[in-house]
């Protein structure tokens, strides 16, 4: 278990600096900044490789939507769920160090920007409000479980599941950045909202609320139509 919750920590770790670190960092940089399809993509291929890398280790969870959607789907035990949960949060904490530290070594830096964390309403990259948040956020990842589950499944082609995984989540990106920058991972969105504090620290229950909710019924509603020779 140790050597599992330390890759749990090392990919959620790396989800954070590599996702987020995009964001802040290569997002907006003059002449070549990556935008927002590089973001979304940046984010994907965290997953991607760290599915490879810690996917035999792990599971490769990385959020603690994803490891509670896996219980709900009936491929994680619920005794194994509060440690991967805290090694992931803290995985997301000290990515969101390593780039805090990075970020401000730069003349002129300013956390309150909003450092990529989560927002709605005036906090919402493109001003949506706190229901557009919360539909987005749980449908996004009721898909995101979807997939995973179905990529996962036995009778899928093998070996090919962190590419489903990996562009599955750059398209999530590709479609909710504007609306609430994505999270879709509470441990993401935990790491960065403890740095800005504040707004990010209030808005931040959504993040976990409806993730959670959507993970649940991803995993559930898989299970129901993907139960059989598995």
């Amino acid at each position: 278990m140790s050597k599992r919750l330390c890759a749990e920590f090392i990919g959620t770790f790396w989800l954070v600096l590599g996702g987020c670190g995009s964001a802040v960092l290569a997002a907006a940089f003059p002449n070549v900044g990556i935008g927002l399809h590089g973001v979304a993509l940046a984010f994907g291929l965290t997953v991607l490789t760290m599915a490879y890398a810690i996917g035999h280790i792990s599971g490769c969870h990385l959020n603690p939507a994803v490891s509670i959607g896996l219980f709900a789907g009936g491929r994680f035990p619920a005794k194994e769920l509060l440690p991967y949960i805290i090694a992931q949060v803290l995985g997301g904490i000290a990515g969101a160090a390593v780039l805090f530290l990075i970020a401000s070594g730069k003349i002129g830096f300013d956390v309150a920007a909003g450092f990529a964390s989560n927002g709605y309403g005036e906090h919402s990259p493109g001003g949506y409000s706190l229901l557009a948040g919360f539909v987005t956020e749980i449908v996004m990842t009721m898909m995101f479980l979807f997939i995973i589950m179905g990529a996962t499944d036995k009778r899928a082609p093998q070996g090919f599941a962190p590419i489903a995984i990996g562009l599955g989540l750059t398209l999530i990106h590709l479609i909710s950045i504007p609306i609430t920058n994505t999270s879709v991972n509470p441990a993401r969105s935990t790491g960065v909202a403890i740095f800005v504090g504040g707004w990010a620290i209030s808005q931040l229950w959504l993040f976990w609320v409806a993730p959670i909710i959507g993970a649940i019924a991803g995993g559930s509603i898989y299970r129901f139509i993907g139960s059989g020779d598995e």
